[in-house]
C-alpha cells in the first residue's frame, strides 16, 4: 500500500498517522480528512520476528515508522494508551514498542496524542464498550471502504487515526466557540 511519494494533499486537507501499538504487530493507518470526509491512505502492519533479539525488533519498528513518516508526510499522530491488566511482561514489552514509535514520531516532528482504548471506541462507533467487529464495521463505513481492515491491528490502527481526526476537529471548533 505503501508509494514511493505522495502527491501533496489539498491545502485544506489534515493527514493522520494512527497507531496501533505491540512489539510483534504494530498497525498503522494514515487517513486523510477534508472537512467531515475520510480517507484511507495507507493501512497495514509492521511485523517482527518472534524469535529476533528485542532490541533488533524495535529497530525495524523505528525504521518503518521513519520510512511511513517520509513516505505519506501525516501533520499529526496518534497512538493508542497502554492497557494491560494481566501480564505485565507483555506489557513491558509492548511499552517499549511504544516509546520507539514516539521516538519515531517526534524525529519527524509529529507530537503524539493518545487515547485510551474505550475513547476510541466511543469515537468510532458512539459507545465506549463497543467490541473489534463494531469497530471494524464502522472503520470500513466511515473510510468508505469495501471490506474491514485485516488484520485486526490494521483496523485498530485505522480506528485511532478517525478518532483523533474527529477529537482533534471538535476539541478545536470548542475553542473556538467559547473564544468567541
Amino acid at each position: 500500500m505503501e508509494k514511493d511519494r505522495m502527491p501533496p494533499p489539498p491545502s485544506d486537507a489534515r493527514i493522520a498517522l494512527g497507531i496501533d501499538p505491540g512489539t510483534a504487530i504494530v498497525g498503522y493507518s494514515v487517513v486523510m480528512a477534508r472537512g467531515s470526509e475520510l480517507s484511507m491512505l495507507a493501512c497495514d502492519v509492521i511485523t517482527t520476528p518472534a524469535k529476533m533479539p528485542l532490541a533488533q525488533r524495535l529497530q525495524i519498528i523505528y525504521e518503518s515508522l521513519s520510512k511511513l513518516i517520509v513516505t505519506y508526510k501525516p501533520q499529526e499522530a496518534a497512538m493508542e494508551e497502554l492497557f494491560f491488566a494481566k501480564n505485565a511482561r507483555t506489557a513491558m514489552t509492548v511499552g517499549q514498542a511504544r516509546g520507539v514509535a514516539m521516538l519515531a514520531l517526534a524525529n519527524g516532528g509529529l507530537s503524539v496524542a493518545e487515547y485510551t482504548p474505550k475513547q476510541i471506541k466511543q469515537a468510532v462507533t458512539g459507545y465506549g464498550g463497543a467490541d473489534k467487529n463494531q469497530v471494524g464495521e464502522m472503520v470500513r463505513i466511515l473510510l468508505k471502504l469495501t471490506a474491514i481492515p485485516k488484520p485486526d491491528d490494521a483496523a485498530d490502527a485505522a480506528a485511532v487515526a478517525i478518532c483523533h481526526l474527529n477529537t482533534a476537529t471538535y476539541a478545536a471548533n470548542l475553542l473556538r466557540y467559547n473564544r468567541s
